[in-house]
């Protein structure tokens, strides 16, 4: 791919400097720290010996998430959801996104009824804020199940694969991958995708700004979503001591 000048001087292929940190709280059943660029975000997982009232006695687990900004994540501050009356319409999508993208890669009836609740805390926001929340949450996720397993209370490994998540976007005509914010405000196209290590789909979410986009174009930003995916649960082998 021919370079293009990018704001932090990548070529368009390129992601941000990745660092997972494994273990970052002392007291979560799993937890970790992803750092994409100027993106930051703590993920933790909780086990919760209970499941929602729409799956007692279905002998099946559940996993879900919660996501929030800190305020001073990004230039201006943000206020936190509960002084605003409730979890805004944003909140609530990506928290769902997190949720699902878990859970299409665990088979919950190996968790037994319990739950395992991740926690996705914004620290500094730089663009990708949602997809770098999939992938350290995944982080998170497996050492919460190998807390579980190491006290004998799963007897399988529920996780079938690993999930991993990232922004691709067209800015100025040319297709990108991991758009930083400033990036990410002008494109004119905005895509997030989430795949598994087998390399199959779980979410696209796209959007064209001004103008349709080609399904040549499409094509293009699946290629480098996949690329970047692929180096992301690389990182998250490294980070789980299985790479």
């Amino acid at each position: 791919m021919a370079p293009v000048s990018r704001i932090d001087g990548r070529e368009t292929d390129r992601l941000r400097p990745v660092e997972i940190r494994r273990n970052y709280l002392r007291h979560a059943e799993g937890s970790a720290l992803i750092v994409m660029g100027g993106t930051s975000v703590l993920c933790s997982a909780s086990v919760d010996e209970s499941v929602p009232p729409f799956l007692k006695g279905s002998g099946k687990g559940w996993v879900t998430a919660e996501y929030g900004m800190l305020p001073r994540s990004t230039n201006t501050r943000v206020s936190r959801d509960g002084r605003r009356g409730g979890v805004s319409g944003r909140t609530q999508e990506i928290q769902r996104l997190i949720g699902r993208s878990l859970r299409a890669v665990c088979e919950l009836n190996s968790l037994g009824e319990r739950s395992i609740l991740i926690d996705c805390d914004v620290i500094e926001a730089d663009g990708g804020t949602r997809t770098a929340s999939i992938t350290g949450s995944f982080v998170a996720l497996c050492d919460a199940v190998s807390w579980l397993s190491e006290r004998g209370l799963i007897d399988r490994d529920p996780i079938r694969d690993a999930v991993a998540a990232i922004s691709v976007g067209i800015v100025g005509g040319v297709p990108m991958l991991d758009l930083c914010y400033d990036e990410d405000s002008t494109a004119d196209v905005d895509m997030n995708l989430v795949m598994t290590g087998g390399g199959d789909l779980v979410e696209i979410q796209g959007t064209a700004e001004h103008h349709p986009f080609s399904t040549e174009q499409l094509s293009a930003m699946l290629d480098l979503g996949k690329q970047g995916v692929n180096q992301l649960i690389d990182l998250q082998k490294q980070a789980l001591g299985r790479g």
